[in-house]
């Protein structure tokens, strides 16, 4: 599944290739993909003769926000990626992928689209003048950014105390911190030194400390390679993301650990998978 370092890859590149194109018109090839509104044909009617002033993210979902030719707000285009979303930037006249779910149609024979092989991903259409969280309900749910100032030390000490649910688990809770998931996780525990099953509750200050530094650092690295594909994840403009070459024990099971060249075990961590190092993430490291 794309998480924050991904979604992130796209709307940097989403901003580079479509602002302030207008959309002409659009075709929805699996109505179910369309969350809002009910009807598929009002959801490209609605975007249609609107232009992308900006693309935002929140979590793990992007916000596009429109207007039209005079400026004038004209609403949102929110998208999640969920597992296998893809957004892709293409020419008009490129072969539609087998699992191509909407098409978006731009000025000069561009179009994005939404190409989808689990079907579980979503696309909502916000009217103007309503808040985007009033319609995509999901971002209601969630915690802070990674990046903010909200994402602070005594936040993090404050939802982490006398919880006794695996640090894995805690991490992956979006209420918790907004875009975190499976792959960053794991790497954000190595670096601090921390095993994936520990208790919330017994995790000591500076072990906090360690963790909150190390959540903003493997985002950070990800992001500045493009992310991270082990299946489906591409850019905006069909690239692959370079984070997992380098990745510290996710998806290397048995592979000799970066550091100590230990091998690299998997464990289930409340049904999700947790790669760590048992000799660099020892159970007792304070």
């Amino acid at each position: 599944m794309p998480e924050l370092p991904e979604v992130e890859t796209v709307r940097l590149g989403l901003n580079q290739l479509t602002l302030g194109q207008n959309i002409w018109g659009g075709d929805v090839l699996r109505p179910s993909t369309v969350a809002h509104p009910i009807s598929a044909i009002a959801f490209i009617e609605n975007l249609t003769q609107t232009r992308i002033a900006q693309w935002h993210r929140r979590g793990k979902y992007l916000l596009a926000q429109l207007q039209n030719s005079t400026a004038e707000p004209k609403g949102w285009l929110g998208v999640h990626l969920r597992m296998t979303g893809q957004l892709l930037w293409l020419d008009r006249e490129t072969p539609l992928q087998k699992h191509t779910r909407v098409r978006l149609f731009f000025e000069g024979d561009r179009e994005l689209r939404f190409v989808d092989q689990r079907t579980f991903g979503q696309m909502w259409g916000v009217p103007p003048n309503t808040p985007p969280e009033n319609i995509i309900t999901g971002l209601q749910k969630l915690g802070p950014e990674p990046f903010s100032e909200a994402f602070s030390l005594q936040y993090l000490r404050e939802r982490l105390k006398g919880r006794q649910r695996p640090i894995k688990s805690a991490l992956l809770d979006q209420a918790i911190v907004a875009g975190v998931g499976n792959i960053y996780a794991d790497e954000a525990l190595f670096i601090s030194r921390i095993p994936p099953l520990t208790p919330c509750s017994q995790l000591q200050p500076d072990q906090i400390e360690r963790l909150r530094t190390a959540v903003i650092q493997v985002l950070q690295a990800s992001i500045q390679v493009g992310g991270t594909t082990f299946s489906t994840f591409l850019n905006a403009q069909g690239i692959n993301g370079n984070y997992g070459g380098v990745a510290w024990v996710y998806n290397r099971t048995g592979e000799p650990c970066r550091v100590c060249e230990t091998p690299i075990v998997r464990v289930k961590v409340a049904g999700r998978s947790a790669h760590f190092c048992p000799n660099c993430q020892p159970s007792r490291s304070h």
